[in-house]
Formats: C-alpha cells, sequence, structure tokens
C-alpha cells in the first residue's frame, strides 16, 4: 500500500512519543510496516517535539512537504508550524488548549489569536478538526490523557490506515494497567467528538 504519512507536532510532556509508540505498534498487529521519524526538540523541559511516522510501503520516515495525510498538532501554534506539511486534502486535528513557549513569554512577541490560527489552517485545508483536548480530558478523568484524546481522533479520521479496535489493544499493551479506563474514556472521547465533526 502506499504509505499514510502522519506528522504529529506539540509540546515535551503532551505524551506525542506514547501515542507514536501506541499508532506503530497498532499498525504492525495489523500487518502493516511502519517508519518512524526522529523526535526533535527538548521533549523534557516544554520544548517542541514531532515524530513523523509512515504507515505503509516506505523506506524513509521523512515526509516531503505537502505531503501529509494527517497532521496530529498537540497544540495549536505547533499546527501552524507544520503547516508547510500539509495540503488541501490533508485532515488536520487540532487540540486548542495553548501552552506558550520559553521564546514567546521572553519576547516582545504575542501569542497569536486561536482563530487566527485556525483560519491559517483553514486556508490551507477545509479539514480540520480543532478540539478542546485538555478539556475532553479532564472531564475523562486527568489532563494526562490528553494524549488519547487526540489518537482517538485521529482513529476516527476518514481512510485512517489502522482500525479503532486494534489500537485500544495497543493501549491496552502499553499503558500502565491502572490509567486504562481514563484513557479509554479519553480516547472514546476524541473519536466520538471527531465523527461528529467531520
Amino acid at each position: 500500500m502506499n504509505p499514510y504519512n502522519i506528522y504529529i507536532s506539540g509540546v515535551g510532556g503532551q505524551g506525542i512519543i506514547k501515542t507514536s509508540v501506541i499508532m506503530g505498534e497498532a499498525a504492525m498487529q495489523s500487518g502493516l510496516s511502519v517508519v518512524v521519524g526522529e523526535i526533535h526538540g527538548m521533549s523534557q523541559r516544554g520544548g517542541v517535539v514531532s515524530t513523523q511516522m509512515k504507515i505503509g510501503d516506505s523506506h524513509s520516515p521523512l515526509i516531503e512537504e505537502g505531503k501529509t495525510d494527517l497532521l496530529l498538532a498537540f497544540e495549536p501554534l505547533e499546527a501552524l508550524r507544520a503547516m508547510n506539511m500539509i495540503n488541501e486534502d490533508s485532515y488536520v486535528v487540532v487540540n486548542t488548549s495553548t501552552i506558550y513557549p520559553f521564546n514567546i513569554r521572553q519576547s516582545e512577541h504575542h501569542y497569536p489569536e486561536l482563530s487566527t490560527m485556525l483560519d491559517e489552517l483553514e486556508s490551507q485545508t477545509k479539514k480540520v478538526i480543532a478540539l478542546d483536548g485538555d478539556g475532553i480530558a479532564k472531564s475523562a478523568g486527568h489532563i494526562l490523557a490528553v494524549n488519547m484524546v487526540m489518537l482517538g481522533a485521529a482513529a476516527a479520521i476518514p481512510g485512517f490506515p489502522v482500525d479503532k479496535e486494534t489500537i485500544i489493544k495497543s493501549m491496552q499493551d502499553n499503558l500502565p494497567e491502572k490509567s486504562i479506563p481514563i484513557n479509554l474514556k479519553a480516547f472514546e472521547e476524541g473519536f466520538k467528538f471527531c465523527l461528529q465533526n467531520l
């Protein structure tokens, strides 16, 4: 199969690496090839983190500009930074909860308005699903479940190459047992929100 290209962006501490692991293992359990790119930034210090993943036949994990099928952005400014990766057919799932980067906090530059950032994304593709991932995670039981909210939303995207049940199995294999009920609820809420807003 042609590779399905996923670009995940966000900030250290949001669970992006764990999300990539769960996604990748679910793809392998489905008999699909997976290659994953490097994670950049200071992941332990709130720095920028990004992962590139190709599910399907590919030798290199690096995604060419404009070739992303799904941009999964855990933070809106990080979605904007990755805008060169999408095209008019790309889906963008973006968490609207903001995390102010150190370099903006310590400069005269202002963090952009959320509406401005979403307008920018929608100028590149009409397939933008914006959700309050942090709020959904809190209502599910814990803010740290935000990554499973985002994973749930990704799993609901048309054409996503791994089925929901396999992703849930991978979650159960990769998450601490005591956290699974909250994470499953967060996943289901993200999945449901995305389906309702496609």
